[in-house]
């Protein structure tokens, strides 16, 4: 999804950084921005490493000059682990990056929304922060951590005129959802959505670029879900 959100982003005029822990999906995703006719720059980078990660981000921005756009992607799939199967280190690799990783990458690219007094953020929560999984509660929680991160930050920023909103996609057939679901499994759920078929990435995002676009000063603080009304609340 990540390199879907950095194509149309781009072919609507916006130059991109890419961050990746693998650098030949990032710099392949560069190379599709640069073919538009936009500028690129890679940080490959595990999100973890904070202080490394956010000296990236600085230097990236000063390439550019600033920053205006911040969408915060950064996942891993929660497997379908049952609670006794979560160890200490798999609950702390899915708080890191999702929660923690989220945090910390906003802290990065204040100072320039600042300076600006402009700004979005775009969470990437998830349909199971809002009504739980059952097969994977570390995925929900942390998912449901940056939904509420949206919320408080849409407060504290608001008067910066920074703009935090969340996208929580429904089931999207990424290369991530196969690896944590079975395809029988994918096929079943499929059946019984309302709209009678999966997301797909370019769905997500449309919302997303939307989220990011001048058509909603007037929005903040608020959790959309493109998820083929299989979760309606």
């Amino acid at each position: 999804m990540g390199r879907s959100h950095a194509l149309l982003m781009a072919e609507r005029g916006a130059d991109i950084i890419v961050h990746d822990i693998k650098y030949d999906g990032a710099a392949e995703t560069a190379e599709m921005v640069r073919s538009k006719g936009r500028k690129a720059e890679v940080i490959v980078r595990d999100i973890r490493d904070v202080a490394a990660f956010q000296h990236d981000v600085q230097r990236a921005i000063e390439t550019f000059s600033g920053l205006d756009i911040l969408v915060n992607n950064t996942g891993v799939g929660g497997k379908r682990r049952s609670i006794e199967e979560i160890d200490e280190a798999i609950y702390d690799e899915m708080f890191d990056i999702h929660v923690k990783g989220a945090f910390f990458a906003t802290q990065a690219v204040l100072p320039a929304m600042k300076t600006k007094n402009s700004g979005r953020i775009i969470n990437i929560s998830s349909i199971y922060a809002m009504g739980g999984n059952k097969n994977a509660s570390h995925y929900a929680a942390a998912k449901a951590a940056l939904s509420c991160f949206t919320k408080s930050w849409a407060r504290e920023l608001a008067p910066f005129n920074i703009k935090v909103n969340a996208v929580a996609p429904g089931f999207v057939l990424t290369d991530l959802t196969m690896a944590s679901n079975p395809m029988d499994k994918i096929r079943e759920r499929e059946k019984t959505m309302p709209l009678g078929r999966f997301v797909e990435p370019l769905e997500i995002s449309y919302a997303v670029a939307w989220l990011a676009s001048g058509e909603t000063e007037m929005i903040t603080g608020q959790v959309i879900s493109p998820n083929s009304g299989e979760m309606i609340m």
